[in-house]
């Protein structure tokens, strides 16, 4: 599963702005921030000042602290929704796996080709509609999608011993893991490398076309360490973009619910795409 929606809109108010101050310079207490979601912060800010000016030792929270604790909810949320999109490929996986509809998805490839242009069209709807549906609509939809993805899997507990795909879930959550943690933690940009992984994703797509036509073992063993490589990158450079798009601010409560759902269907992207590719890997190195 190649599917991906692309490289964000850096333009101002639509997510990151690069050259947007970094921090709320000039806040006052009550005053609405930029960053959009922490009203209960910063409406609480006219009580620290009277309790200020009545004598009280009580010390106005300071800016960073509003803005790490802002952000780390926006990501609490981003994660909850990933979470619950495995959590219902994993359960589609399984009940197509125990269902007759597995005959079906081994009998050809126009089932593959339907199911497969099905996923892209959801992608592309819910990038389209971001802005423009309710939240409630953009969830439903990105769990519409991780129940397709969930069809599509189902296929790797029919080809794969199920030790070999419980080891590629270890695997993959370990290495992102440790990928997510450093493009959270690094301050050096990874744009560059980022925008060049997105240039080797186009490479990659094509070459698993070509393996799906020559079906070559060696091929598709060298085409999956390529694509372990490539989302390696993505999942860094991703979780340092969520972080900019957050630091940029939001318009409203609705874009941020937006961006939480964006986000999250960018991270299960990253994660799906690494655990198919591992699973080819320990596949091939066991047989």
């Amino acid at each position: 599963m190649a599917n991906y929606n692309g490289p964000p809109n850096w333009g101002p108010g639509k997510g990151p702005n690069p050259q947007q101050p970094q921090t709320g310079q000039g806040q006052q207490p009550g005053q609405q921030s930029q960053y959009g979601s922490d009203q209960r912060y910063y409406g609480q800010g006219q009580q620290y000042g009277n309790q200020w000016q009545n004598g009280a030792t009580m010390a106005m929270p300071s800016q960073a602290t509003l803005i790490e604790t802002s952000e780390v909810r926006f990501f609490q949320n981003v994660y909850l929704w990933m979470l619950s999109g495995l959590l219902v490929t994993a359960a589609t996986a399984l009940a197509v796996y125990n269902s007759n509809f597995r005959t079906i998805l081994l009998g050809g490839t126009g089932i593959w080709i339907a199911i497969f242009l099905v996923q892209i069209g959801l992608v592309m709807l819910i990038g389209f509609l971001s802005a423009k549906v309710s939240t409630m609509t953009l969830r439903g939809l990105f769990l519409l999608y991780s129940a397709s993805v969930g069809v599509t899997f189902s296929i790797l507990l029919v080809f794969y011993p199920h030790n070999v795909i419980f080891k590629a879930f270890l695997s993959t959550a370990a290495v992102y893991g440790g990928l997510s943690a450093y493009g959270l933690v690094t301050k050096r940009s990874l744009k560059g490398i980022g925008t060049f992984a997105y240039m080797a994703l186009f490479g990659l797509i094509v070459a698993l076309i070509i393996n799906a036509l020559t079906r070559s073992p060696m091929f598709d063993y060298v085409v999956s360490w390529f694509g372990v490589l490539v989302f390696s990158v993505l999942t860094a450079y991703d979780h340092q973009k969520l972080r900019v798009i957050h630091a940029g601010g939001f318009t409203d409560q609705h874009a941020e619910n937006a961006m939480v759902i964006m986000g999250a269907l960018t991270l299960y992207l990253d994660f799906m795409n690494l655990f198919r590719f591992i699973v080819s890997i320990l596949g091939a190195s066991r047989d």
